[in-house]
């Protein structure tokens, strides 16, 4: 039996939260929430804009290449429930995704923290 669903061949889902903390580190310990400004709900409205953030941040990657390079070739394939950006692209390129959210050197869309990546 399959562990997981699969909506699209060689997708991959990112699990999107809002960030907290400074620069999107993800959520801070102990500490209120910041009330959420409008303009940077309303900046992040379309998914296709979010794919677009999230590519700009991670095309920065010099020091590591094998990112970069994943980076540049995946496509937008679609937003779900405005915290799920699915993303599409050859296998190689998902797997070093995969890799560099685990080494911590995959980064968010401006105003999110990665919370997951699923399959």
């Amino acid at each position: 039996m399959e562990k997981f669903l699969q909506i699209a061949p060689h997708s991959l889902a990112i699990v999107l939260g809002p960030a907290e903390g400074p620069a999107g580190e993800g959520p801070r310990a102990a500490q209120p929430e910041p009330p959420v400004q409008p303009r940077q709900l309303a900046r992040h409205h379309i998914g296709y804009e979010i794919f677009a953030d999230f590519k700009a941040e991670n095309m920065q990657h010099f020091w590591n290449k094998k990112v970069t390079a994943a980076v540049a070739e995946t496509f937008f394939l679609g937003w779900i429930d405005e915290q799920v950006l699915l993303i599409q692209g050859k296998e190689e390129h998902l797997e070093a995704l995969r890799e560099g959210w685990t080494r911590r050197a995959l980064r968010p869309p401006s105003g999110f923290h990665i919370r997951c990546l699923g399959e």
